[in-house]
Parts: structure tokens; sequence; C-alpha cells
């Protein structure tokens, strides 16, 4: 099964990730909300629709990601390109339990070497454990926790993506 990735896909992107979301609030899990999976919530001055990607395997969409090149809110003194900044991967069910995650990751290495990125970096709410132990297994590694009020809200991971 290759993961063929295509850019410049807001439409489709937001479209997959607002039929996930659905899906894991329908089956109880806290996850975004419909209304923030639109343009006007999505689309930024750093997440252009260029940003927008989705994954197809044997021409069937497969997933739905955003690829930035920097991410002022959780890395405000990283460099733009100094690392790939994943938000909102989604996996349709369809293509759920079958490494998904693992073949995008590998995708997005060879995308940030293209662009000389050292780094894939992406965050997580900090209760999130189900998503924690798929990117931690995914080689992901937790380099930072932020807190609010004292208390633990968000995770910060990073991978090396090499050369």
């Amino acid at each position: 099964m290759e993961l063929t990735l295509r850019s410049n896909q807001p439409g489709e992107a937001m479209t997959v990730m607002r039929e996930v979301a659905g899906w894991y609030r329908d089956h109880g899990y806290r996850v975004w909300r419909s209304e923030w999976l639109t343009p006007e919530e999505l689309i930024t001055e750093e997440a252009r629709p260029e940003n927008f990607y989705v994954g197809t395997v044997n021409g069937k969409t497969a997933c739905a990601f955003i690829l930035q090149w920097s991410d002022w809110e959780y890395w405000p003194q990283a460099p733009e390109y100094e690392a790939g900044y994943l938000h909102k991967l989604c996996v349709r069910r369809d293509f759920a339990h079958q490494g998904m995650t693992a073949r995008v990751v590998e995708a997005l290495k060879v995308e940030c070497r293209r662009h000389d990125a050292k780094y894939l970096r992406l965050d997580t709410g900090y209760e999130e454990t189900a998503v924690r132990d798929i990117y931690l297994a995914a080689g992901f590694r937790i380099v930072k926790t932020l807190e609010r009020d004292g208390k633990p809200v968000m995770l910060l991971y990073e991978m090396e993506v090499g050369k």
C-alpha cells in the first residue's frame, strides 16, 4: 500500500478532518468541533492552502493533515523551516489500524528534508493518552510540557528527520 501525498488540497482535507472528527465525537472522544474545521478557522498566515495535504492509497483518500513551516503559538523561537509542524492528522476509518500514521511520518520526513528542515514537530493535549501513544510509537519524543494555572495542558513532540 503506497501512500501518495498531494498538497494544496484545503477543501478535501477539511472534508476528511470533519468526517474523522465526527466519527470520534460520535464514539465519545474529545476532538475538534466541526465549526473549528473550516477555511475561516484553519487557513492562516502559517497554514496557507498549499499546506493542506491529503494522502491517497490506490486512488482512495486515506488521510489529511496540515504541514506548516512555522508554528508561532507553540514554537515561537524556532526559525521558519527549522521544522515541519504537523497539525490535524486524520485517518479515515477504512484505513485505521493499518500503520497509516507511520506511513505519513515517513513521507513527511522526506518532505521536511526537501525543505532543509531538521525536525518534524507536533503538539497534543496533555490528556490525549491514545494520541500520545500513537506518536511515541511513530518515533516522536516529548520535548516539553506546557502548563496553565500550574497544570499540564499540552505536550510538544519532536523527531529528527535525518539527511
